[in-house]
Order: C-alpha cells, then sequence, then structure tokens
C-alpha cells in the first residue's frame, strides 16, 4: 500500500524545513529509518529518515522548497504490502477488473506541493486548468513545467485575442536574479529583525593591549598544536577573559522577560560562527568550567561541526552571552544585535599594530584590539556594563600563564 511521508519536526520549535537535497530517486528501495533527504531549518542541518521500509514511489516536494512540519514530501509503497493496483480483483481471464474511483481521490488534484504553488504564482498559471499526471490527478512540478516549456497558460476562452500592434517590453526580472531563502536565513532575519525593533540597544567600546597574549601564542602554537591536535587561535583568551567577566558581573548574564529580569546561574557562551552562506550561533556549554584547553577543544569542535552541517538542537539550545569574533575578517569596529533572548553580545574586532603612549609618554607599537559590547538597556545600564569591560580589559592586559593555564 502507498504510504505518505511527512516533514518530521526536527528539533524544538521547528515549524519548518528547507529540503536541500533528496538523497532518493523514485525506484529506490530503503529500509525504515533510512536517510531520504537533507534539511536545513532555523535550528540545524538533518536528514529525514524513512517512516516505512520499502520503495520510493514520487517525491512530491522538490529540493530548495520550504515545507511546513506534516506537509507531505514522499510517497512510498510499503514493503509486504499491496499497492492499489494490486488490490483491484481480477476477473476470470486473471485481468484486473476497473473499480470507481475512490472518492478521495479527485481531492489529490487540488493537494499542491509548495513548488507547484511556487511555480504557478511565478508565472501565471492556472493551477485549475491543468490536468496532473501524478497520484491521483495530482499536479505535479513536471506538469506546471510542460506548461511553461510550451508557453502556454491554460485559459477558459479559446477564441485568439485581437490582433495590436507590438509594444516594446523589456522583460521583467531580467537584470534580476531570485535567490530562495533558506530556513536558516529566515530565522536570522526574524530573529534579528525583532531583537531590532523589541530591544533597547546601547553600545560600549574599550580597547585592550594584548601585546602579552599576541607573544605568548606564539611561543607556544605549535607546541599545543602537536599536543591537541588543533590549532591555537586567539578566541580562547578572550573567551576565558569574558567568563571571569561574567563570574563577577553576572547582571550581564540574562535576560529580559515581560516585567521582570532572569539571571542564570550557568554560563553557556553562544559562538557565533559563519559559513559561506549563512551564520550559526551554536553554544558552548558551562564555559566557566572549562580550562584554557577545553575552552579551545570545545570551540573547534562546535567549529567543525558547523561547517560539516552536523549541528543539532542541542548544539544550539542554553546560550546565555554571545561572544562574535568579526575580527577574523579584517574588522576594527562593529555594532552587534543582541541575539535573543540574551542582554548582551561582546565582538572581538581584529588585533593591529598601533603606535600606543606608555608610561613617562612614551610611544611603542602594541598589538591593539576592540572590544565592542552591545547591551539591552532594559537589563542593563552603561556602569555595570563599564564595570564588566574594564574587568576583561584587565584580565587580558595583564595575562600570565598562570591566568591562562595551558
Amino acid at each position: 500500500m502507498t504510504k505518505e511521508i511527512t516533514m518530521p519536526q526536527l528539533g524544538e520549535s521547528v515549524t519548518e524545513g528547507t529540503i536541500t537535497q533528496w538523497l532518493v530517486k523514485p525506484g529506490d528501495n530503503v529500509k525504515k529509518y533510512d536517510p531520504i533527504a537533507e534539511v536545513d531549518t532555523d535550528k540545524v542541518n538533518a536528514e529525514v529518515p524513512s517512516s516505512y521500509t520499502g520503495t520510493i514511489e514520487e517525491l512530491v516536494a522538490s529540493e530548495h522548497t520550504t515545507v511546513q512540519v506534516g506537509d507531505l514530501i514522499a510517497y512510498i509503497k510499503a514493503e509486504g504490502e499491496s499497492s492499489a493496483a494490486d488490490e483491484q480483483p481480477q476477473n476470470e481471464g486473471g485481468q484486473q477488473e476497473q473499480e470507481p474511483a475512490k472518492q478521495a481521490e479527485p481531492s489529490m488534484k487540488k493537494r499542491y506541493s509548495p513548488a507547484v504553488l511556487a511555480l504557478a504564482q511565478e508565472h501565471n498559471i492556472d493551477l485549475e486548468a491543468i490536468t496532473g499526471t501524478g497520484r491521483g490527478g495530482r499536479i505535479t512540478r513536471k506538469d506546471v513545467e510542460k506548461v511553461m516549456a510550451a508557453d502556454e497558460k491554460p485559459a477558459a476562452a479559446s477564441e485568439p485575442a485581437p490582433q495590436t500592434e507590438p509594444t516594446p517590453v523589456q522583460e521583467a526580472g531580467s537584470s534580476e536574479e531570485v535567490i530562495p531563502v533558506t530556513g536558516a536565513r529566515k530565522a536570522i532575519a526574524a530573529n534579528l529583525s525583532k531583537s531590532m525593533q523589541e530591544i533597547p540597544h546601547a553600545w560600549t567600546m574599550v580597547e585592550v593591549d594584548v601585546t602579552d597574549i599576541v607573544r605568548y601564542r606564539e611561543q607556544v602554537k605549535e607546541t599545543f598544536q602537536e599536543q591537541e591536535g588543533i590549532p591555537l587561535t586567539f578566541m580562547p583568551f578572550f573567551m576565558q577573559a569574558v567568563t571571569a567577566g561574567l563570574r563577577k558581573y553576572p547582571q550581564l548574564n540574562a535576560s529580559w522577560r515581560g516585567d521582570h529580569i532572569i539571571r542564570k546561574k550557568e554560563i553557556n557562551l553562544s559562538m557565533a560562527i559563519a559559513t559561506e552562506e549563512t551564520l550559526y550561533v551554536p553554544v558552548l556549554a558551562n564555559a566557566d568550567e572549562k580550562n584554557m584547553r577545553g575552552m579551545a577543544r570545545g570551540l573547534h569542535a562546535l567549529a567543525e561541526k558547523t561547517r560539516q552541517g552536523a549541528l543539532t538542537s542541542d548544539d544550539m539550545r542554553g546560550g546565555t552571552f554571545t561572544l562574535n569574533n568579526t575580527g577574523s575578517f579584517g574588522s576594527v569596529q562593529s555594532m552587534p544585535i543582541i541575539n535573543p533572548p540574551q542582554a548582551a553580545i561582546l565582538s572581538v574586532e581584529s588585533i593591529v599594530k598601533r603606535p600606543v603612549v606608555k608610561g613617562d609618554d612614551m610611544i611603542a607599537i602594541r598589538h591593539m584590539v576592540n572590544l565592542c559590547l552591545s547591551l539591552d538597556h532594559r537589563v542593563l545600564d552603561g556602569l555595570i556594563c563599564g564595570r564588566f569591560l574594564a574587568y576583561v580589559k584587565e584580565q587580558l592586559e595583564n595575562f600570565d600563564r598562570g591566568t591562562f593555564e595551558i
């Protein structure tokens, strides 16, 4: 019997997913729980498992189409169960008798897939006038594409339109490219729009002399690579300083909820990690319980999972404060947007060499970095945030091997 496969809920609060790639095609045999499609949601990239063991009959949703949780995406002939054709009674000659169509079958014609709807809307095609070739008269993407290829738009009137003088018309959209919006990009747009509309942002910045950290990293990075098998970047130094600051000033490790403030006891660092196409913010849980090696290992693991598209919903959950490495692409100053429901986000800018006035009016070339903090003014004020940044600055500038134990 033919069964429906629908879009599963792939994470908490996930309501839709974009099919980025089908891993099967009609006629393929699959086992129950075998992956049949790759899906991108606002939380993670994941694989959709088959709900049954059997043979794929039809892929209803096309690639790069966003589908709501619970919506139909494919048909499968379940193993050990006969199809509708197999179940038809046979006459004495062994031939199948034709039974009247089931009452439900005609309704399949109007069960349009998202891909069919999108094509019809884009090309102004009347779906009611198309004869579907899919199961139960369902209109498939190929049916619509056939109409498009023949440049035929079904219409009730059969009389030719009156001839008029041709008017030069510029082809609409000829200088534009339509880019499908993925689930992750939709989530970013929604979350950050909500952040700017609802959160009263304020910004502040300090510059920090990290010359000693630069020199120390240069001394130990090769040994660290040999011992751990991963590179020692600058971010673990900032992560440890920020974590120390959040322990001392827990007011920043909080969120606004209605008419009260929620202060979090755990320090879970949301780490902004970009791919070529989008930005993810996986979470390093219990960051205050980790030493320098633990920070570096945890960050490297999250970065690898992000680049491989292997993040899970658990990796994205529970962040209490966001750290953003804008310096990785050369930025020296930025105003980051708060990642709701958190109360603050800190951007670490590029480390650059600059002449700096030191004691006794002496000028020295130092490695300087700007730390840019955005704060939710409902939760935080400039005074406490200034003290927080001053403490983080002190941790970084008074660097010693004991503070950042490798």
